[in-house]
């Protein structure tokens, strides 16, 4: 699995990236640099791994392309992105048996660093968590809004937002999903589906007052339709992620 870390890491930080500066293409060439980079230090140079690591740098460049014009464009072909997305991590995990296990740089700081468990971690799990910690953020964030508007859910620009009336969702989307796969990876899921029934407790005062200030054409359907499927969709991937360490 380290061609999905390598994946994940390199797409996670140029999403970062995209999200510091309005310019192109910094985000652009991050993806690639990072995927070499982490190459370089997880040892991954024999023929099979530079297949995945070439797959990860072309498909991270892919990405941050497809998520600018599909938020050009809008509508429907939003979904474009998810596509790929999808496609490329399944293709990565399918070819998992060419790639190598972590080693290098990487192997020797977890034997060397003096922190409790991680000198007998599999570094390749090590850096597979890396990435999936780094998919929880601005990639989370980024896939959530893409699935929204896909669905019909965000309006084009120029319009009103269900998400107007529903504050700090950019914000508490990634705190959330990094506390339900921080508890999981803990032992402690049931912890972590105790914060998926906080948040709709917590958010349904919030929902339920958008009836008595309804203007600009955004009415409670959409609020709860925004709701529903942002938060189901931050929820998959914070899963989606629990299983890919798992399956690491």
């Amino acid at each position: 699995m380290s061609g999905v870390a390598v994946l994940l890491i390199a797409i996670g930080c140029a999403d970062i990236v995209r999200r510091l500066t309005t310019r192109r293409w910094p985000a652009v060439l991050t993806g690639p640099l990072v995927a070499v980079t982490v190459a370089a230090l997880c040892g991954l140079w024999h023929l099979g791994d530079l297949l995945l690591v070439g797959i990860a740098a072309v498909a991270a460049v892919a990405w941050q392309l497809s998520c600018n014009h599909a938020e050009r464009v809008g509508g429907r072909r939003q979904a474009m992105p998810l596509v790929l997305f999808a496609v490329v991590l399944a293709a990565l995990i399918a070819l998992s048996g060419f790639g190598s296990p972590v080693a290098g740089p990487v192997k020797a700081w977890a034997g060397w660093a003096s922190v409790t468990g991680l000198e007998s971690a599999d570094p390749t799990r090590i850096m597979l968590v890396a990435g999936v910690i780094l998919l929880q953020l601005m990639t989370g964030n980024q896939l959530v809004r893409l699935l929204l508007g896909s669905v019909g859910s965000i309006r084009p620009a120029d319009e009103p937002q269900p998400s107007d009336r529903l504050k700090g969702g950019r914000l508490l989307g990634p705190m959330e999903r990094l506390l339900i796969l921080g508890l999981a990876l803990a032992g402690q899921l049931a912890a972590a589906t105790a914060v998926v029934a906080a948040k709709s407790i917590i958010r349904f005062p919030e929902i339920n007052a958008q009836r008595a200030r309804e203007n600009g054409g955004i009415g409670i359907d959409d609020v709860t339709e925004y709701f529903l499927v942002g938060s189901f969709a931050s929820w998959i991937v914070a899963l989606g992620g629990l299983a890919l360490t798992a399956a690491g």
